[in-house]
């Protein structure tokens, strides 16, 4: 694989962890200002044009399967 590409899909890798992990620390605490911080900056690298450049998957659709993967464990 590309070398760019690889990089491309650990940065949309690292992104989607962060999300999950941010995710399932405020399903245990709404407050959790870190945590309400990460979502919303990754909410915004998933919409963003940058986002688009690095991969081809539907960030809007990424975000729903990673609420619906915290939700159900």
């Amino acid at each position: 694989m590309d070398p760019y590409q690889e990089l491309a899909n650990a940065i949309v890798v690292r992104a989607a962890d962060d999300y999950r992990d941010a995710l399932k620390k405020l399903k245990y605490n709404l407050n959790h200002r870190i945590a309400l911080d990460t979502v919303a900056e990754c909410e915004r690298f998933f919409r963003s044009q940058w986002y688009q450049a690095l991969t081809t998957v539907d960030g809007e659709m990424l975000m729903r399967k990673l609420r619906q993967e915290v939700q159900e464990s």
